[in-house]
């Protein structure tokens, strides 16, 4: 597994029905939440059509990535429209696919002759795929490389999927990482220069807001290493002060 530090968490949402409005989006706030109560973050997040040209795109792109972990939703169904488990053979394991035979003997036993002849094909998978439980019907999803999990596009179903995923092999961020934020009354630009100076390794954020038609701006720094954090941070302190420009800290936060 790559190191905990450098885990970059992906989502792609698969769905026409989102896009054009006929359905709202479930999938995001849950990853994001389960993934912030862990320590981890999200990298990116797509919502993108049911289109396999797009999906390959969007795969590869992940995969480019030697530190990702992915989380699809959508498209693993028996319709037509349902691409995802072929995109994910072409990208992912070379084009090779095959009946897994546990996937297999749950949705015969799920659905017994109506598993015949279209639901079946939900258990032709990449090669070498482990499963994830579907606790509505037995039909499971699927994941690769114990990184790249794809889910049904319900989030009753994906949920405790994302759950067992995450609490298998993603349970907790051990990474600490430290954080010190203010907020400052002043424009955004009246700190540019102090930014510029921030270590390449410490994370900036800046966030600029109107808190009764007064200009104020929230820094925010964080990393693993704290010595880093709080050299950087002393440098807006300083120029604040000098500047006499008042601010209010916020404590030290993981």
């Amino acid at each position: 597994m790559q190191s905990e530090e450098l885990i970059n968490f992906y989502s792609v949402i698969i769905g026409t029905e989102l896009l054009n409005g006929r359905r709202k989006d479930a999938h995001f706030s849950f990853l994001n939440q389960e993934l912030l109560k862990r320590g981890w973050r999200h990298k990116a997040s797509f919502i993108i059509e049911d289109d396999p040209s797009l999906m390959e795109n969007i795969y590869n792109l992940i995969k480019a990535d030697k530190y990702s972990v992915m989380f699809s939703y959508g498209g693993i169904g028996s319709t037509p429209d349902d691409l995802t488990r072929q995109v994910a053979a072409k990208v992912f394991t070379n084009g090779e696919m095959q009946f897994q035979q546990e996937a297999k003997k749950l949705i015969e036993e799920q659905f017994k002759e109506e598993a015949y002849p279209h639901r079946i094909n939900m258990s032709y998978l990449p090669i070498n795929a482990k499963l994830l439980d579907n606790v509505v019907n037995n039909v499971p999803g699927f994941y690769l490389e114990n990184r790249f999990f794809f889910t049904p596009g319900f989030p009753s179903m994906s949920q405790a999927m994302v759950m067992q995923a995450l609490d298998t092999y993603y349970a907790k961020n051990s990474v600490i990482k430290y954080r010190l934020s203010l907020t400052a009354t002043c424009g955004e630009s009246t700190l540019i220069d102090i930014m510029k100076k921030v270590d390449s390794n410490v994370e900036l954020s800046s966030l600029p807001k109107f808190v009764d038609g007064v200009r104020k701006t929230v820094i925010s720094l964080n990393s693993v290493d704290k010595n880093k954090v709080e050299s950087n941070f002393s440098m807006f302190k300083e120029y604040l002060d000098k500047n006499q420009i008042e601010y209010v800290l916020k404590d030290i936060s993981i």
